[in-house]
């Protein structure tokens, strides 16, 4: 006979990652009421800050939700996977904002109570990332492990590559007409869509299809992106700054800044790829006796 209630696991609030997912809650929560309460979050970059704070609060209290009432055996996905790859998510996402949001909303001298509020919600913000950090770190696979592929290294890399690549996208500015830049930007594109695939199919559990070894194909798919990617890293720069000098004044949003961004991300996804082939292939061809 079914299960007639949820039975209520309390270990999913007191151990290490119940911890840390907890404090991870109550720290971007205290984030983004401290910054709504100022009323200063307009703009591209307040709001990027605040949907952050929000996704990782509502995401993570159902987590915790859904493993203190033992429901997450009912969802058609792989829990570990998901849980590995938001972790992973939520402490770029919360790190980025960490770093945005003062750079962008707190003047100096900070002497109002506005800023005050403001600092205090970025001292949240970058505890709330480390509360995500250390979540990361205990739920990594323990080498030679594999059964939950997004907590092993090249599997929080995916993630970190899906989302550096989402980066270089908000910055992308005045490509077109130059065939190397628009080369640049079909790499970013092809990876992007292909490291997706490989995380969506991963929580999904739809790998298994798939009719051809799996491992050696990741293997094969990361050494085409690691070339494809260092392609980018040469074309980019040398098509983006050739002949033209950094104007001045020179904004934030202006054009050279954005593409120094892009180089700079370009070679962090490079350095990435080229990780993740070198655990790819330990885990792949490398036999532990």
């Amino acid at each position: 006979r079914g299960r007639s209630m949820a039975t209520v696991n309390l270990r999913a609030l007191s151990s290490w990652v119940g911890m840390a997912r907890l404090s991870a809650v109550l720290l971007s929560c205290l984030a983004f009421s401290l910054v709504a309460s100022t009323g200063r979050f307009e703009g591209p970059y307040g709001t990027w800050c605040m949907f952050t704070w929000c996704f990782c609060f509502i995401v993570t209290l159902l987590v915790l939700l859904l493993e203190l009432l033992e429901l997450y055996p009912l969802l058609p996905l792989s829990w570990d996977d998901f849980t590995s790859a938001f972790s992973m998510l939520a402490a770029l996402m919360v790190f980025t904002s960490s770093v945005v949001f003062p750079a962008t909303f707190i003047s100096s001298p900070c002497s109002s109570n506005r800023c005050a509020r403001q600092a205090v919600a970025t001292t949240a913000s970058c505890l709330c990332f480390l509360a995500y950090a250390l979540e990361v770190s205990l739920t990594r696979a323990k080498p030679g492990d594999i059964s939950s592929f997004l907590s092993t290294v090249p599997g929080l890399l995916k993630v970190f590559e899906a989302f550096v690549a989402c980066l270089i996208f908000s910055l992308l500015d005045g490509y077109s007409g130059e065939p190397g830049l628009m080369w640049c930007v079909a790499v970013y594109s092809i990876c992007f869509i292909f490291t997706l695939l490989i995380i969506v199919f991963t929580i999904g559990r739809c790998l298994t299809y798939i009719p051809c070894p799996l491992e050696k194909m990741l293997v094969g798919y990361n050494f085409l992106a690691l070339l494809m990617y260092l392609t980018a890293t040469v074309l980019w720069p040398l098509y983006s700054f050739r002949g033209r000098s950094r104007p001045d004044p020179c904004s934030t949003n202006c054009w050279w800044n954005k593409h120094l961004g892009v180089t700079f991300l370009t070679i962090f996804n490079l350095i990435a790829y080229l990780v993740d082939l070198v655990y790819s292939t330990r885990m792949v061809f490398v036999r532990a006796p």
